[in-house]
Formats: structure tokens, C-alpha cells, sequence
């Protein structure tokens, strides 16, 4: 017993931790929240974490700019898929980033300064976007799994081998999505 709960703090702990790219778990000054980073002064160069879906990758000479919309990011770094996006933003990440494999569609967090907001546009609409120079950066991948609302065999008269599919009511489920 004296093991057991250690042993299950630990688990639990390696389910929801930090991926070492996107910076320390426990840095205070990290700012996660994307209206607070919006409310921030960009020539203090402070640290930031934001999560999102990719809207748009390009390649340039020796960076690759990656433009987000923003999902709000659990303490483990991923955006939550079931909240509405809160804004876009603009990343640059020293290198090249494949298009194909970072590209639209994709869930992916970044670590990094804060740097001058610049505008663009989406469509024709002209938009002002946060800014961060990326250290680190993780890709997630959406999991689905379908999980069936079953009910047992003793509520049907028949119980033998061949006429258990015949007597099986239709079942309800539901599919459920996980970043990991």
C-alpha cells in the first residue's frame, strides 16, 4: 500500500506532462492565455505558449512562418479541440517546416518570444497578428475511437450462440476525439 499510491501519482503524471520542446512546466512567466498575450508589450520580448490549428505555412529563406488560429492549451501544451478558436496568430520558426507535414488542418504548439504584431489579411479582411519567434514547437494527432453503449445479454430471452445477433437491439455510441 505504502508503494501504490506513488506508483499511481507518478502514472498519472507521465499521462498529462509537458512535452521539454515547449519550455518548463512550471515557469510562472510563461504567458498561455491569448488575450493576455494580446495585452502584452512586444518589445519586452516575454515568454509564450499558445496551441492551434494551422491555417497557412510558407517557407522562407532560413525560417518558415506558420499562421495559427488559437485554441486554448491545457497545462500539457494541447489545444482543446472543443473550445472555439480565440483569435490567429503568427509564428516563425528558425528552418524548414514541411508544408505536408505541418500543414493546414494540423494541431500544433509553440514556445517563444514575443516579437512585433504584424498585419495581414484573411480574405480581404485586414487583420493585426500577435507575433512569436518559436524555440520549440510540438505537433499533436487527433485520436478517434468509438465507443459503444452496450447492453448486456441477460436482458434478451435468447441467450445461445446463434441467436444472439438476431435478438441485438440497434446500440447507440458516440465517437470520441483525443489530442495526444
Amino acid at each position: 500500500m505504502k508503494l501504490f499510491i506513488p506508483a499511481i501519482a507518478l502514472l498519472l503524471s507521465a499521462c498529462a506532462s509537458l512535452p521539454p520542446e515547449l519550455g518548463k512546466p512550471d515557469d510562472k512567466t510563461v504567458v498561455t492565455e491569448y488575450a493576455a498575450w494580446l495585452d502584452l508589450d512586444p518589445a519586452a520580448k516575454s515568454p509564450v505558449r499558445m496551441g492551434g490549428v494551422v491555417a497557412n505555412i510558407s517557407n522562407q529563406k532560413d525560417r518558415t512562418r506558420v499562421e495559427l488560429v488559437n485554441l486554448p492549451i491545457d497545462s500539457a501544451g494541447r489545444p482543446n479541440i472543443h473550445q472555439e478558436p480565440q483569435g490567429r496568430f503568427v509564428a516563425y520558426v528558425k528552418g524548414f517546416l514541411d508544408p505536408i507535414t505541418y500543414g493546414e488542418g494540423r494541431l500544433l504548439t509553440l514556445y517563444g518570444a514575443t516579437a512585433e504584431p504584424e498585419v495581414g489579411k484573411v480574405g480581404d479582411y485586414e487583420h493585426t497578428y500577435p507575433v512569436m519567434n518559436a524555440q520549440g514547437f510540438h505537433l499533436w494527432r487527433v485520436e478517434e475511437r468509438v465507443e459503444v453503449d452496450d447492453i448486456g445479454p441477460y436482458m434478451f430471452p435468447c441467450r445461445g450462440f446463434y441467436c444472439w445477433p438476431r435478438s441485438m437491439p440497434d446500440r447507440d455510441g458516440r465517437i470520441i476525439q483525443e489530442v495526444k
